[in-house]
């Protein structure tokens, strides 16, 4: 009996809100058949358990994807190297960045990241308000900060930054202009390889040309891919989760409140806004091929069908998060499906999450009357959800 597909994504949403479908599905319809704009049609999980399993189960193929009509949002296939392959070939890329985004390597950028966001927040409360967030601080913090760990120069952001943008482009460029820019990216940091072969420092472009040349067989253009990946993803997404974060707590003074009267909260505060926030703008737009019949809450998943993973939508599920749609920095998070889980889990967690803690205690310290001076201006087509422009107060 063929199942009738539902359209997909099923509407716009304002802001942050979630699309109720989400909860409906999850409650009745945890394995529900959807139809995106281009691609075969597949099953949109929704429910934590099933989540979690399809994205750290070997079952579960996201190289199988690189070569299916996929479920997805555009003509063109969303993917990168690390998102292409399965283990092991997987593993020894991922092994090659791992002694980058170490706890200890972190915290070694916190003091970094500290300096950083007190001398844009300087610059904020120079100018006077009101102040665009997005511009003044959330883009330029994780900028410096994923800069200096790949060894890009923070003064050529103008010619990168909309660069970076086009590799979390879903539909907002065309495919033609969005390939565009990934080729010139890739050659402006083909470029840097090429400098640091003459001359190498203390950071991943270096570590990545060594492996190229001594025996991991990093070829050349895995090594072009993988810092594009980096850059592309760790830029965009750290500055959307600081806009977000803000907004929410903006949103939440209560909990703002809490926050200012007690800062050791901050680290539950983060996992809970990672929680809590809808980051991506559909389900995660990888989808995972099944390699035999695996069976889940609401059934069974046929050897050779894909599955999209709605990880908003089971980090709000109330069979794993009691009360999910409360938003509560002294809540428990942990265990949230934000960076994914396995072997994909995102390998910038640490330093996203560092980032985060630093961002939200320098500006509540900073600005104890910050508020909202207007209402964002929300970016569509883009891989994560966040506000093109936020003006803020004080």
């Amino acid at each position: 009996m063929h199942v009738i597909a539902r359209s997909y994504p099923f509407g716009p949403v304002d802001g942050l809100e979630i699309d109720p479908t989400y909860g409906l599905l999850r409650d009745t319809e945890p394995l529900a058949r959807v139809k995106l704009p281009h691609g075969e049609e597949g099953w949109l999980l929704t429910r934590y358990d099933d989540v979690r399993l399809a994205l750290g189960d070997p079952r579960f193929s996201l190289a199988q994807a690189a070569v299916r009509d996929t479920p997805r949002m555009g003509p063109q296939r969303m993917g990168a190297i690390l998102t292409d392959l399965d283990p092991p070939e997987h593993t020894r890329l991922r092994r090659l960045l791992a002694h980058a985004f170490t706890v200890r390597r972190v915290e070694q950028l916190r003091a970094s990241a500290e300096r950083t966001a007190g001398e844009l927040l300087d610059g904020m409360e120079k100018a006077g308000p009101p102040a665009d967030l997005v511009t003044a601080y959330a883009v330029p913090l994780p900028g410096l900060m994923v800069c200096d760990l790949l060894g890009v120069p923070y003064a050529d952001r103008d010619h990168f930054q909309d660069l970076a943008a086009a590799f979390m482009s879903i539909t907002a460029m065309t495919d033609e202009e969005k390939m565009a820019r990934l080729g010139e990216l890739a050659a402006y940091l083909a470029g840097l390889a090429g400098q640091r072969r003459e001359h190498q420092e203390d950071d991943l472009i270096s570590a990545l040309v060594v492996a190229q040349e001594e025996g991991d067989r990093l070829t050349a253009e895995e090594l072009v891919q993988l810092t594009v990946l980096l850059l592309g993803a760790g830029y965009d997404s750290t500055a959307a989760h600081i806009a977000n974060s803000v907004y929410t707590l903006l949103k939440f003074p209560d909990q703002a409140a809490l926050l200012r009267a007690d800062p050791d909260l901050m680290p539950s505060a983060v996992e809970e806004l990672l929680r809590w926030i809808p980051a991506q703008e559909i389900s995660d737009i990888l989808p995972r091929y099944a390699l035999e019949d695996v069976e889940l809450s609401g059934g069974t998943v046929l050897a050779g069908e894909p599955v999209l993973l709605a990880k908003h939508a089971a980090n709000r599920d109330p069979r794993q998060f009691p009360d999910p749609d409360r938003f509560d920095v002294t809540r428990n998070a942990k265990g949230h499906l934000t960076f994914g889980h396995g072997p994909h889990h995102c390998i910038g967690a640490q330093l996203a999450r560092m980032d985060l803690q630093v961002a939200l205690t320098a500006i509540l310290d900073r600005f104890p009357g910050l508020r909202l001076a207007g209402e964002p201006r929300w970016r569509t087509g883009m891989a994560m959800r966040g506000p093109l422009a936020m003006p803020v107060t004080w």
